[in-house]
């Protein structure tokens, strides 16, 4: 942006945020100020917007008699190229000119808006806090002040105006503190984000009929779609990007629609809705999917619509579902299920989903389940770790998951890994949890990297294929070798079985040095010809109560033929479905445990992606002497310390 341009946008959002200090103070509390001043910037910039055609476009509305709304708006938009309206004869000028009805004046000027933008003020929430205003006798001011706003297209193009409800947001997001990180993406991250989405496009980005659609199913104040949609219109001015969102919370919802209209964004750009019970977009997939979905939230009350969902082979909850505190992998699924197909002209869909380190290790069926699918397909383009505290809600750790559906050749059946923790820079102001940010510089440290793929730097990036994060969790253990031996406490432990007498203990005394393996045969052989039963159970607890651990003995088998694992001997061991097991054990396990043995047809299948411990260096250990001298020093100064209390 040219300097002018953002010393105007800075002052023109200054002089808004002015009405804050001027006719709020002691009305609304401080965090509840941009609840406020927000909705009456979005109703003065669609008045400008509307005021060079409003008297023609009243008189053509009111031609069309008693027309359907919706018929309405398709004519109004067929003449006059409107995607809305108003027919009220009010604007904020003639209200505040005088004092009197200001409240109801303002309730009718609202509702001479076209219905298709008529939910942003329910949202707002506009009629209550119009009444709050009025009640402390501010309305009629806050009005004034805003209609002399100069908030025209053609004072303020709708890049501009962007960035002065953006420098609006942040200012009442400040305020609010972590509760922004609700609906509220820092601009750096999302920044990030489309940079990677769209740096392997550059040359199908270009010409003039290119056309890209941009999806946000958690769309929040709408800022992932307009940076994307920005980021395009610098590469290509006359490419046709189309947005699409979707958001559950009011507020959230208000802000996106009304961030995206005042910027000639279409009014169902963002539609209300929850996401995971109803696809507002069913059907459709898209170029490019952005979200920054809620972490560790619960969804017990969306869980009978997305499990009656998962039942449909093939839809998005079909592959697995995560614990029911922690909803966010839900989200991810769905991304992907909303990704374009891959097509014969190298397109594809691409999404950025923002997760925190949970759905990277969840061991649970259904996380398990999510992961398979996506690295079975390929689906799995690369996983970037960002720096902690870069949210306003969460100083977490936080990563970025790169889907796509149509890999550059030297990428498939590969997953890049980026470390862009320590690519940050400290925020001057806290705010929230978030007191780092990633500035062009760091995030075009990441960027090439991701650019140079396999030659760049191993210390922040690594790659790898989907194999490396399947795994087999085999079981390993250590056959015993036993010695028969009789001893009393081995009568002792025989006597509370009714199967067993004391005519038993003489043959045991018998059967004394007796090859353990021998001895489900030669006990009841021996029992037989004493005249004495030898049922199965007993068999089982004689030869378990003349075991004696002997490691000259040969490797103990049961009954049955199977192998007797020791006592306190058995582990389960992580081999990667991209090594061989034998191999795996010969290096891993044998050297420290000569004699263990493993059952591959008990292994369990799992996955995980262990960023942290995959770029995990470890720090080398103070010398000793160093330590030494420490202590030497500390205990110097400690008996100097002891001295001079003495003397006092």
């Amino acid at each position: 942006m040219p300097e002018s341009t953002a010393t105007t946008t800075s002052t023109t959002a200054r002089i808004v945020w002015d009405t804050a200090d001027k006719f709020l103070r002691n009305i609304v509390d401080e965090e509840d100020y941009g609840d406020y001043i927000l909705p009456f910037t979005v109703l003065r910039r669609l008045e400008c917007m509307l005021a060079d055609s409003k008297e023609e476009v009243r008189k053509f509305v009111a031609s069309l008699g008693e027309m359907p709304p919706h018929f309405i708006d398709i004519a109004v938009k067929e003449e006059f190229k409107l995607s809305f309206y108003n027919v009220s004869p009010l604007d904020l000028a003639t209200i505040a000119s005088v004092d009197d009805n200001v409240e109801k004046s303002l309730k009718s000027y609202i509702d001479g808006f076209s219905h298709n933008i008529a939910d942003i003020w329910v949202s707002f929430e506009f009629g209550r806090r119009a009444s709050v205003l009025a009640e402390a006798n501010r309305l009629h001011a806050v009005i004034k002040h805003f209609s002399t706003l100069d908030l025209a297209p053609g004072k303020l193009e709708n890049t501009a105006m962007g960035d002065v409800f953006e420098d609006i947001m942040y200012r009442a997001f400040n305020k609010k503190g972590k509760a922004a990180g609700n609906f509220y993406t820092p601009r750096d991250a999302i920044k990030l984000m489309v940079d990677i989405l769209i740096t392997n496009d550059d040359d199908t980005l270009a010409g003039d009929s290119a056309a890209r659609s941009i999806y946000d199913p958690t769309a929040g104040s709408g800022g992932m779609l307009l940076i994307a949609k920005d980021a395009l219109t610098k590469m290509n001015d006359k490419i046709d990007a189309t947005l699409y969102g979707q958001e559950l919370m009011a507020s959230a919802f208000a802000l996106g629609k009304a961030d995206l209209l005042i910027q000639g964004g279409r009014p169902d750009a963002i539609k209300r809705g929850n996401t995971l019970v109803k696809d507002l977009y069913e059907g459709q997939t898209f170029d490019y999917v952005l979200s920054n979905p809620p972490f560790g939230t619960d969804w017990s009350a969306d869980e009978a619509s997305v499990r009656e969902q998962a039942k449909v082979h093939g839809s998005r909850f079909s592959h697995g579902l995560p614990s029911i505190s922690d909803g966010q992998m839900l989200f991810l699924a769905h991304c992907a299920s909303k990704l374009s197909p891959a097509s014969t002209n190298g397109q594809g869909g691409r999404a950025a989903v923002v997760s925190n380190a949970s759905p990277l290790f969840s061991s649970d069926k259904g996380p398990n389940g999510i992961r398979q699918w996506l690295l079975e397909e390929d689906l799995i383009d690369a996983i970037i770790a960002l720096p902690t505290q870069m949210f306003y809600g969460t100083g977490i750790a936080t990563y970025v998951w790169i889907l796509d559906t149509n890999k550059d050749p030297e990428r498939e059946r590969k997953i890049q890994l980026i470390d862009g923790s320590g690519q940050w820079d400290p925020l001057l102001k806290p705010m929230g949890e978030k007191r780092r940010m990633m500035r062009k510089g760091k995030r075009n440290v990441v960027v090439e990297a991701y650019q140079k793929f396999e030659d760049a730097d191993p210390a922040i990036s690594r790659v790898m294929t989907p194999e490396d994060f399947m795994f087999r969790d085999v079981p390993v253990f250590k056959q015993a070798r036993f010695a028969t031996r009789f001893s009393e406490e081995a009568v002792d432990a025989l006597r509370a079985r009714r199967d067993f007498t004391d005519a038993h203990i003489s043959v045991l005394k018998l059967l004394d040095g007796t090859p353990w393996n021998e001895l489900p045969a030669s006990f009841p052989q021996a029992a037989k010809a004493a005249g004495l039963k030898a049922p199965l159970g007993l068999i089982d607890a004689v030869t378990k109560a003349l075991a004696v651990a002997d490691h000259a003995s040969p490797l103990a088998i049961d009954r049955k033929g199977n192998p007797v694992i020791a006592d306190g001997w058995k582990i389960t061991e992580r081999v990667l479905l991209s090594e061989d097991l034998t191999e795996h054990m010969e290096r891993e396990v044998l050297p420290f445990a000569p004699e263990a043995v493993w059952d591959e047809s008990k292994a369990k299948a799992g996955n995980e992606i262990p960023i942290p411990r995959i770029f995990y260096v470890p720090e080398e250990p103070r010398p000793l002497q160093d330590i030494d001298a420490d202590v030497s020093r500390l205990m110097g100064e400690l008996a100097e310390m002891f001295k001079v209390v003495r003397e006092a």
